[in-house]
């Protein structure tokens, strides 16, 4: 009988063991992903920078030749020729965007990603970011919530006359927070106040509202969606 209970004994042990290293090997999986997942980021931030910089020389090699037709036009005095021209400049210009960094890779990926997506709707896009980590968050979790709170105002933005999104990642009073927010037309409360997501109303923010309340709620976060002066809403903040 005691030989029985110490063998109990031993097989307790082993489990006990087991559930340990199995619980590191998890840990070791996930940091490994993780890790992955940044050189996955990295690498695609190096190409879009790349991108950009070979975008820049061409423009400057462009813009020799642009000023030699502009003072042809000029010279001539063809001054509607030459407006025109400058107006095709101009927009060509502005289908340029500089590449933002933030220090995170991660945010880096999500805001260029996102706010290239914005451009191609052509939203107005205006940004304040605050070199901030979300370190308290997992990166699955950041990227979820950040993504999620952008596709949302990027999609109720694509159909309305007036588009501009204004994004503000800041720090405040202990806590990471993210505001984002879009023009709207018309109340996106008055019509659906509990943001529910149907395939019918996808452009009032029912799309990933659960999600993201789900995910500040996990971080003892808080998350706060209203309308006010032309504009929907959405605020999340989480604890430092």
């Amino acid at each position: 009988m005691r030989q029985y209970r110490q063998l109990q004994k031993e097989l307790a042990a082993q489990e006990q063991k087991y559930l340990r290293i199995l619980a590191q090997k998890s840990e070791l999986e996930y940091r490994l992903a993780m890790q992955q997942e940044e050189v996955a980021y990295s690498r695609k931030q190096e190409s879009d920078i790349r991108s950009l910089h070979q975008g820049a020389r061409q423009l400057k090699h462009d813009m020799r030749n642009h000023l030699m037709v502009l003072a042809s036009y000029l010279n001539s005095g063809d001054f509607e020729a030459a407006k025109t021209y400058t107006s095709e400049i101009l927009d060509k210009l502005n289908t340029m965007h500089s590449y933002v960094e933030t220090g995170n890779s991660l945010l880096n990926h999500i805001l260029n990603e996102k706010l290239e997506l914005a451009r191609s709707y052509k939203i107005a896009v205006r940004a304040e970011i605050e070199p901030l980590s979300f370190s308290r968050m997992r990166s699955i979790d950041f990227s979820a919530l950040l993504t999620n709170l952008l596709d949302n105002a990027i999609e109720a933005s694509r159909d309305e006359p007036d588009r501009e999104l204004l994004l503000h990642i800041f720090e405040e009073r202990g806590y990471d927070g993210i505001s984002v927010k879009n023009k709207i037309g018309k109340s996106v409360l008055a019509e659906n106040p509990g943001l529910h997501s149907t395939k019918k109303d996808r452009e009032l923010h029912g799309m990933g509202i659960a999600q993201i309340r789900e995910i500040a709620a996990s971080y003892d976060g808080i998350c706060d969606f209203y309308e006010k002066d032309g504009f929907f809403c959405s605020r999340v903040f989480i604890p430092q």
